[in-house]
């Protein structure tokens, strides 16, 4: 079938021999290399611990974003926590996490920690059964660890009402997925002479073409392109997220991948797009690896200071960008105390200088750190 013949390219008669103009990706491709190098020669200059919370930082954003994408709200503590018992970095008090926080922390962790082992049909259902611990997805069952088998009907991905939905995209048949995944699979393994930031960017489109499983398929997809970018980036620490960046613009992912999905396997657009977005990924990095150290030289200037553990727990919650405003009652919550004693703890840190408060007053006073005299 020609281009005009197909709805979807997976039904194009060459599918899936993607066909892409390498020259005119070539200043994209240059300007992402070039902006990797630049952050991993900054992070071989700030030690091994910083870059232990650089990574840290940049893991627990992978892992809220890439949930954020499909509409799931993690709590960024319990996403810490968890990355942090899982590389061995100490943070202090540890949060709390469930299954499902466990879940999207080891799928991500991996995908990156093991880039270079070679993925699989029992390596991707296994991440699929770690989404879903329960089976379900919300209040659906879900087939867990296997690939979706069209029971109620083909994947389709829509919105709207019931009644008049609009179909933005039909995935292959389930019969085919068995073949489909096994080329897809053999493809990922070898050494096929791509770039691998191509490869990140075509694997990511041609999984979730697929759609294999009847959910989690995007977080997925984004895990696999993760794991080729690992590869890209020659180091299984990561220092930046796409899946944050994509987030920031979820509206235009969708879009292109629709586009792509009915359009011809010249795929220049989605690759120019993943590019430009990955560039953007790894430029908003420097700012997390700012924040890094600016944490680095607070603890330097009040680390001989006294303080209890409610008020080591509450400023590092503030250093590690506090959503919201920070009140007495929230303190209380987060630190399991009393008003009273939360209060006591504020104006320790109000009275040596180390919190100040924000606009506002009375029951509405917020407060924040206190900035050191170079900032």
């Amino acid at each position: 079938m020609e281009g005009g013949e197909y709805t979807y390219i997976w039904q194009a008669s060459d599918w899936p021999n993607w066909r892409y103009d390498l020259a005119r990706l070539a200043a994209p491709l240059a300007d992402v290399s070039q902006a990797q190098g630049r952050l991993l020669g900054r992070m071989a200059d700030v030690g091994m611990l910083l870059r232990g919370e650089a990574s840290l930082a940049a893991l627990t954003d992978d892992v809220v974003k890439t949930s954020a994408i499909e509409g799931e709200r993690l709590d960024v503590a319990s996403v810490r926590s968890s990355v942090a018992r899982h590389l061995g970095v100490d943070v202090g008090g540890l949060a709390p996490t469930d299954r499902h926080v466990e879940g999207v922390v080891e799928m991500v962790l991996d995908a990156t920690l093991g880039a270079d082992t070679p993925l699989s049909a029992d390596r991707v259902q296994a991440w699929h059964a770690a989404l879903f611990p329960t089976g379900y997805s919300n209040l659906t069952r879900v087939r867990v660890g296997a690939w979706r088998d069209d029971a109620k009907g083909p994947m389709q991905v829509v919105s709207g009402p019931m009644h008049r939905h609009t179909v933005h995209f039909e995935a292959p048949p389930a019969a085919q997925l068995d073949d489909a995944m096994s080329r897809f699979f053999d493809w990922a393994n070898a050494s096929t002479g791509e770039p691998l930031l191509i490869k990140a960017a075509l694997a990511h489109l041609w999984f979730v073409t697929l759609h294999p499983f009847d959910d989690g398929n995007g977080r997925i997809a984004r895990a696999v392109g993760d794991l080729f970018l690992t590869r890209a980036d020659g180091s299984p620490q990561r220092f930046y997220s796409l899946s944050a960046e994509i987030q920031r613009h979820r509206s235009a992912y969708y879009d292109v991948l629709e586009r792509t999905q009915k359009g011809s396997l010249d795929v220049d657009e989605w690759l120019a797009w993943f590019l430009a977005t990955l560039r953007d990924a790894v430029a908003a990095a420097h700012a997390s690896l700012d924040s890094v150290l600016h944490k680095a030289r607070f603890w330097r200037h009040w680390g001989s200071t006294a303080m209890n553990a409610r008020q080591v727990k509450l400023v590092n919650r503030l250093l590690d960008g506090f959503e919201g405003k920070l009140t007495s009652g929230k303190w209380a919550t987060i630190a399991k105390s009393s008003t009273d004693t939360a209060l006591r703890d504020i104006n320790e840190l109000l009275a040596i200088g180390m919190l100040r408060r924000t606009e506002g007053g009375g029951r509405s006073t917020g407060y924040e750190l206190a900035p050191l005299d170079a900032d």
